[in-house]
């Protein structure tokens, strides 16, 4: 085709008809395909291997007849190098090479070769293409999952009846969750697959013990397959167990191979093949047949293996990153699930942290991606928000934080790794405050709350949505929602509406019948919502957190207006003591006294001329100060000539907790006292 390249009609006629001699010649297959997968030339041989029709030439390659997968390679043109693909009774080795890598026209060119008559195993050639065959089923069939105990099922199947009659697989218990074996006296029967199923072997899940004359034994030391052709006359077998073994002879089981499972020096296991039907018994060349099968079918158990061990360190991993129970709080009642994706681990995360003022902080979000670079990821957000949160920002502003860090971690891993990974991660921040019912929230590029009203209407909330974590350069903006005492509201990551055959506008609307037909409870309507979605295999992790809100009774809270006048100290006192009393607290009205003592005084000397004081009785006793001055107060150690720098001192050793909050107006100075 190349030499073709701007040639003339004759001259392209005389150069096909040349070329079609030399080819016709060759005791190989050859094809030339054009680049829009039309056939233009196949020599003799090609015709032959391949069954073609006499009109082959000119027809596109998947009109032919052929296998799909050779179709398939043929049309494709991409580069092939002795593929073996079974066309009727024939095993072919394929080459191919695209024509246009160096400027020539588009097309293919492909090699056919006869492998069928390969005699590796057998002088017979019928039996080298069984051999073959199964050799070449258990390439493609052994191994298509990353399961070991299905691994080892997928030999044992493919095994019976075509080369035993039965077959055993037996692992060590280490390789099973995912470790490296080591001297163990013991095997655990993992895979057992026969023509009957009253066989009197091990049946799967027992413990097989390794005694040293064992053929299994012995080839586990040796590192290669026993054979032992007449089993009532193997006495080293029949000692493993003696009752055991006298059952299997009666059954008819005569002749057994033991092959070691292993992958270089790493013995995983062993594989035993039993033959009863067939008078024969096993021979040399079957030996070599069966430590072919099991050489490539332990590549697929090892690989398996380290991804349990790798799996299993990412989901430990990831759950140890989770919470393990909820913090308690007053200000809702909360459920939540976590689902993993079936493969693999991600880095969705969800938590409730209780903030200053009886608030509680609502957060859901999402690393993109699997593996521990995910979960280790997920972490370190999760630990960020913690201590965002103790700052008691605004949840647009501990977004805009958020950004920042995985902008970060951005940098750190381009310059480790040399190219510019992103690792994007979307989060929702919700504060929710049992006084006022308003809840503030703020996300960045992640899917929006749903939230149920007490009547059981459902709807999304306008929530801006915010650009991703990780991109920068533009801000976030917030939601402010007055909330009913009853209300649900409904956090989620995309595992549970998007996928990767539907929109996600249709996920929500399933998520909205799916939130409108639950129970009242938030354990009811988690219930509903993971009822609800399709029995699909997930491949995303899902986190899910209902919170139904309650309010803070006014009953419960107290609150003044001070004026920025000293004297107003002992009325303040004077009225706490009387709100105590109505509290029943009495126990705390000393302490209680002194800290607001102390906390308005501060008020009045350094933060302006408005102050007012709240108490909440909630599950602790929460005094707040709010002035208008945006100055922090600091704890130190006031020295014995200083006059002041006392009374936060005394705060801090009177109060379980206490710190400071700023708000549009000011700041908060609050504090908390556990209750008698």
């Amino acid at each position: 085709l190349r030499q073709t390249h701007g040639l003339g009609p004759h001259e392209m006629t005389r150069m096909y008809e040349h070329h079609d001699a030399v080819l016709h010649a060759v005791r190989e297959g050859v094809l030339i395909v054009g680049g829009e997968g039309r056939l233009l030339l196949a020599n003799d041989e090609a015709h032959r291997l391949l069954d073609l029709p006499a009109d082959a030439e000119g027809r596109h390659v998947l009109d032919l007849a052929l296998p799909a997968d050779t179709a398939g390679l043929l049309a494709s043109g991409r580069v092939a190098t002795d593929e073996v693909h079974r066309v009727k009774d024939r095993l072919l080795a394929v080459n191919q090479r695209p024509t246009d890598i160096q400027g020539g026209p588009p097309g293919s060119v492909a090699t056919l070769r006869d492998s069928t008559e390969l005699r590796a195993l057998s002088g017979r050639a019928e039996a080298a293409r069984e051999r073959l065959d199964l050799l070449y089923d258990a390439t493609v069939g052994i191994g298509t999952s990353l399961d070991v105990t299905r691994t080892a099922e997928e030999l044992a199947e493919l095994s019976v009846p075509r080369f035993a009659d039965f077959a055993t697989v037996d692992l060590f218990d280490a390789v099973l969750s995912g470790g490296q074996p080591e001297a163990a006296t013991t095997l655990r029967r993992t895979a057992l697959s026969g023509i009957r199923e009253d066989a009197p072997l091990y049946k799967v899940g027992e413990r097989i013990p390794l005694v040293d004359s064992a053929p299994q034994s012995r080839g586990i030391s040796s590192g290669r397959a026993v054979l032992e052709p007449r089993l009532a006359e193997a006495t080293g077998w029949r000692a493993q167990d003696l009752e055991r073994s006298a059952q299997v002879i009666e059954y008819g089981i005569h002749s057994l191979i033991a092959v070691p499972l292993r992958v270089g020096d790493l013995v995983l296991g062993t594989v035993s093949f039993w033959r009863s039907d067939k008078p024969q018994p096993f021979d040399s060349d079957e030996v070599a047949l069966a430590e072919e099968l099991v050489t490539r079918a332990a590549v697929s158990i090892d690989n398996a293996r380290r991804y349990t061990r790798e799996h299993t360190m990412a989901v430990t991993l990831q759950r140890s990153l989770l919470p393990r129970r909820l913090p308690e709080q007053d200000a809702l009642d909360i459920a939540y699930k976590y689902l993993p994706a079936q493969a693999g681990v991600g880095g969705d995360w969800f938590d409730v942290l209780p903030l200053s003022g009886a608030r509680v902080a609502l957060v859901v979000g999402d690393v993109v991606g699997h593996g521990l670079h995910a979960a280790a990821t997920m972490g370190r957000l999760r630990t960020a928000v913690h201590n965002f949160s103790a700052l008691d920002l605004p949840p647009d502003e501990l977004l805009a934080l958020l950004d920042e860090l995985v902008a970060r971690i951005d940098q750190d891993e381009a310059e480790e790794s040399g190219n510019s990974p992103v690792t994007g991660a979307t989060c929702l921040y919700a504060v929710y405050d049992p006084v006022t019912r308003l809840c503030t929230i703020a996300r960045a590029g992640h899917p929006p709350p749903a939230l149920i009203h007490p009547d059981g209407s459902v709807e999304y909330p306008d929530v801006p949505a915010g650009p991703p974590l990780g991109l920068g350069g533009l801000p976030f903006e917030t939601a402010d929602l007055e909330l009913a005492e009853g209300s649900r509201l409904v956090l989620y990551t995309d595992g549970l509406v998007e996928d990767r055959e539907r929109d996600i506008d249709v996920g929500l609307e399933l998520l909205r019948t799916a939130l409108e037909q639950a129970g009242p409870s938030p354990e009811d309507t988690c219930r509903a919502v993971l009822d609800a979605r399709p029995p699909a295999r997930a491949t995303d992790d899902i986190a899910l957190i209902v919170a139904r809100t309650r309010a803070l009774t006014p009953d419960r809270i107290a609150e003044w207006e001070v004026p920025a006048d000293p004297a107003a100290v002992s009325d303040v006192r004077a009225a706490v003591s009387r709100q105590l009393a109505r509290w029943d607290l009495d126990e705390l009205g000393f302490t209680t006294e002194l800290i607001l003592s102390e906390l308005v005084t501060n008020a009045i000397r350094y933060g302006g001329d408005s102050i007012h004081v709240r108490m909440l009785f909630d599950r602790t006793l929460i005094c707040e100060v709010f002035d208008t001055s945006s100055t922090s107060p600091h704890l130190r150690y006031a020295a014995m000539t200083d006059e002041g720098g006392r009374g936060l001192f005394l705060v801090a050793q009177l109060s379980d907790r206490w710190g400071t909050r700023y708000t549009p107006e000011g700041k908060v100075i609050w504090a908390e006292q556990p209750l008698p």
